[in-house]
């Protein structure tokens, strides 16, 4: 018969993150720049004091446990005291991403039942064009303090109220209520590329563990001999659940606001001796081609968490061997919670050669605990780990959706999540990200990997940013079709690019054409954006 623990049982809440930062690391520093590009200091207890002021004015506009307060803001200090005093309060904190089209904001907005928005004062053109479409909100609270809220056109919008006259009339004092870590405290929606954005209600144990495994040593090592900078925005899965790892772990935090420019990131780096950051490859392809172009060199970065997309393995090697920053390659989305899966070097590994350890670097890494991963194929079989079985990744685990916020079903499939990604995995647990299901090629009945030609032409040393498409062929079904953004002052043409490829991937897989074009359209959250290439050149090769 088996004997029960004799452990105590006590939640797993946000609000526990706030005061474990307050009481073990009151002293320590977040820097944030503001939306007029000043920087804010303060300290994580002077963030809880405020955090509770805010949590005794929720209650007075109408709000209640279970409600749910929207936001659109930057990574900033005053987004940050939301994030707990929300949640903390037995609310949700639901982080509307303000590069979605305005009617997908209004759609999120009115599907969550956000009854409060907050929002920074760069958005208030953004909050004029949607309010009327949101009926439901009973107030909208302005980032800044009233001498800002005045300066602002906000004509046709209901009750609006400046947040620190809002926060300044309330006490410091709050009791934090015991909440089951199981209900809500965050929703973030997708960034809803084919139909509606979809919502993924965290709980706040889901927070609470993901936030903690963050702080591993194998998968960001946050602690208080840390410096972290977020690129990753907060109103996308919760900046990766940084802002609860800082405090877990102490370490001091730097919070970028919306001067995401490579110029302004280097120099917050730089002056607040900056030793981590994580966000997507399009950030870090921008910051390098800024520190080579004016010569520059980091003096305190350490290492970076990347994901979103994958990142070129010449990006990996230029980072490690040109600039000694160690980059961490990891996996998620929206509905992992953010971090899934992270490469990180054993001792053996880190003795490769730099080619073999950047090949390794630029997989996915193997999944951190809690988290399972397995590959089924098209029949949902399940396939071995061997490197070279391509299927589905399917995951389960401590931190992963089981259904979409007001969704009848569940998003499982035999308790698995489908994560709509082509991958391996291989007999050591690395997983690699093959492609998106709908990104993968299919060109004669065999596959081509659009991840894996735009990582070869990237590594071209005139290139910028590169992304492929699979394009309707009359005999071969799909065939690849290259868009490639040229470096500034560099010159480069189509037969250059194809030699340049034909050393590297199979005769089959080079594209049948080339674009040059001066940007590439991306999303939300940094990603460029296939469907719109799809729909504008979907048929060039119609007449082939």
């Amino acid at each position: 018969m088996n004997q029960p623990g004799s452990m105590m049982d006590r939640p797993l809440l946000v609000s526990a993150i706030l005061e474990h930062g307050e009481n073990q690391f009151g002293d320590q520093h977040i820097v944030s720049r503001e939306t007029d590009g000043a920087l804010h200091r303060y300290r994580f207890a002077d963030m809880a004091r405020r955090a509770r002021q805010l949590a005794n004015a929720l209650k007075p506009l109408g709000l209640r446990p279970g409600s749910v307060v929207g936001s659109i803001a930057w990574n900033n200090h005053r987004h940050l005291e939301a994030y707990y005093a929300v949640s903390g309060s037995g609310m949700v904190i639901h982080t509307c991403n303000p590069r979605l089209h305005s009617e997908q904001l209004a759609y999120i907005i009115n599907h969550a039942e956000d009854e409060v928005v907050l929002f920074d004062t760069t958005f208030a053109p953004l909050v004029r064009a949607v309010a009327p479409s949101c009926p439901r909100v009973r107030h909208w609270v302005a980032l800044c303090d009233a001498q800002a809220l005045a300066a602002m056109d906000l004509q046709g919008v209901g009750s609006v109220l400046a947040y620190e006259p809002l926060i300044a009339a309330e006490v410091d004092v709050f009791d934090w209520p015991e909440c089951d870590e199981k209900i809500g405290a965050a929703l973030c929606y997708t960034s809803g590329t084919t139909g509606h954005p979809k919502g993924v209600l965290y709980s706040h144990r889901a927070l609470s563990l993901s936030a903690m495994s963050a702080c591993m040593p194998g998968v960001l090592s946050i602690s208080p001999q840390e410096t972290v900078l977020p690129v990753v925005p907060m109103f996308h899965i919760n900046a990766w659940c940084l802002p609860y790892a800082a405090l877990i772990g102490g370490a001091k935090l730097v919070l970028p606001g919306p001067r995401l420019d490579a110029a302004s990131l280097y120099e917050l780096m730089e002056t607040e001796r900056v030793t981590v950051s994580a966000g997507v490859p399009t950030i870090w392809m921008g910051l390098i081609q800024y520190v080579e172009q004016n010569r520059l060199r980091f003096t305190t970065m350490r290492r970076t968490g990347v994901g979103g997309s994958a990142m070129p393995k010449a990006l990996i090697a230029k980072f490690n061997d040109v600039f000694d920053v160690e980059v961490r390659h990891g996996w998620g989305m929206t509905e992992t919670t953010a971090i899934a899966t992270m490469s990180s070097l054993g001792t053996a590994e880190a003795d490769l050669a730099p080619e073999e350890r950047h090949a390794l670097v630029a997989k996915q890494g193997k999944s951190v605990f809690g988290i399972e991963l397995k590959l089924v194929d098209e029949q949902g079989l399940t396939l071995p780990r061997d490197g070279a079985s391509q299927g589905e990744l399917m995951v389960r685990g401590q931190w992963i959706v089981e259904r979409y916020h007001k969704a009848e079903r569940t998003a499982l499939v035999d308790g698995w999540f489908p994560t709509g990604d082509i991958a391996t995995i291989d007999p050591q647990g690395v997983v690699q990200i093959r492609d998106r299901s709908k990104d993968v090629i299919k060109s004669g009945g065999e596959w081509i990997s659009s991840i894996d030609l735009e990582n070869a032409a990237v590594a071209h040393p005139a290139v910028a940013m590169a992304a492929v498409i699979g394009v309707k062929h009359p005999k071969w079904d799909e065939r690849p079709l290259l868009f490639i953004v040229r470096k500034p002052g560099q010159a480069l043409d189509k037969p250059q690019i194809l030699d340049f490829l034909a050393e590297r991937v199979a005769k089959w897989w080079l594209p049948d054409d080339v674009l040059f074009v001066d940007s590439l359209p991306l999303g939300g959250t940094g990603k460029v954006q296939k469907n719109e290439l799809r729909q504008r050149h979907g048929h060039v090769f119609d007449s082939d």
